[in-house]
């Protein structure tokens, strides 16, 4: 296909009709919240699931657009971006529901939930799918030990370690927590898209392809998608103030548990996440779902933790990072069956059911407020 035939701004722009839809449902909804606010708990509940839904819509429009930018700078900017991206709707959505929230410990819980639902919730429901379709599934287990010990570092330093951590040097141990988590970032980069990129790919049978492959030429221009990328996010943030204001009065309303709210961003940033790897689950590539489970909770935690933590230091008030003790053995037991199943180049049904099993007990203690 020829540079020629690369789709034009105006077909470009056509194919976004859905992700204007949304935004045109985003802004409608932001109009009526003050009549829902005045209308009853019932309306707020409403408007609050509306706008997850429409924040989620557009968050998958956005890793869509990142993943076309991260194909055409190639590694290691591509690996970056697409990373970046993700994080930064997390951290964006995170920061403006804490502001509303003033919850000390809504970012441990953040990033708790996102573990969670990343490796018990998506890997375990993607092994179980895939096993069931296909049987045994194959992956490079080099990959799957690499992902569980950086996280279990990741998360011993900034998340285990504070509990000991006596208040009067929480700053001093914020500047190294910072530090550590930067530092295991720049590595885990070098090794993904440098000497050691193999860790994190496999070699799987060669199908027929269709006559005409997708090619870059296909794709819209990269500059539109920066555009759409860019406009994305700032949407993303406007919505997320409206449904900030919406989900306190829920809670406030019900007496829902602040962990929800977590558990709530946590699933905004990884909507996209979650239908590629069942996609990929499905079409018997299990690499690609090791590489999105492991990988999201890798970054969530590495990029989330420095970025929080330095707003403490900015602000002068320390965030409750350190996770309580069933977090902490959920945490533990969830690494532990990880290393026991990621450990032989196949997963399989049973596999993928013993992490659904242990991200339905986290839903369950969740609800229960524990």
């Amino acid at each position: 296909m020829t540079v020629a035939e690369t789709p034009s701004w105006r077909e470009a722009l056509a194919d976004e009709k859905f992700l204007a839809a949304i935004l045109l449902t985003g802004l409608a909804a932001t109009l009526v919240e003050s009549r829902a606010l005045s209308a009853g708990l019932g309306a707020m509940v409403a408007l609050t699931v509306l706008l997850v839904v429409v924040i989620i819509c557009i968050s998958i429009r956005v890793a869509r657009h990142a993943e076309r930018i991260a194909r055409k700078v190639g590694d290691p900017y591509g690996t970056m971006i697409l990373t970046l991206s993700a994080v930064l709707v997390e951290v964006l959505v995170l920061a403006i529901v804490l502001a509303h929230t003033d919850s000390p410990t809504l970012v441990r819980d953040t990033i708790y939930s996102a573990v969670m639902l990343d490796i018990n919730g998506i890997l375990g429901l993607a092994a179980l799918m895939g096993g069931l379709k296909h049987g045994e599934q194959s992956y490079n287990d080099d990959s799957a030990r690499t992902y569980t010990a950086m996280i279990l570092t990741a998360m011993g330093i900034s998340m285990v370690v504070p509990e000991f951590i006596d208040s009067s040097v929480w700053r001093h141990y914020s500047m190294f927590t910072i530090g550590a988590m930067i530092t295991l970032y720049a590595v885990f980069l070098r090794m993904q898209t440098g000497p050691h990129s193999y860790f994190f790919s496999y070699s799987y049978p060669e199908k027929r392809r269709p006559k005409r492959p997708q090619t870059l030429d296909d794709e819209p221009p990269l500059a539109f998608s920066i555009g759409v990328l860019i406009l994305g996010v700032v949407a993303i943030g406007w919505l997320a103030e409206a449904m900030s204001t919406a989900l306190r009065e829920v809670a406030t309303g019900t007496g829902l548990p602040l962990a929800l709210i977590a558990l709530l961003v946590a699933a905004i940033s990884a909507g996209p996440e979650i239908l590629t790897a069942l996609r990929a689950a499905l079409a018997n590539r299990m690499q690609a779902v090791v590489n999105i489970a492991l990988g999201a909770s890798l970054s969530t935690v590495i990029l989330t933790v420095p970025v929080m933590e330095a707003l403490a230091l900015f602000n002068g008030q320390p965030f409750q990072m350190a996770m309580t003790p069933v977090q902490t053995v959920m945490v533990a037991i969830t690494l532990l069956v990880t290393a026991i199943n990621l450990n032989d180049g196949q997963t399989n049904a049973i596999e993928g059911l013993t992490h659904f099993v242990l991200f339905a007990t986290f839903i369950a203690l969740t609800l229960l407020g524990v």
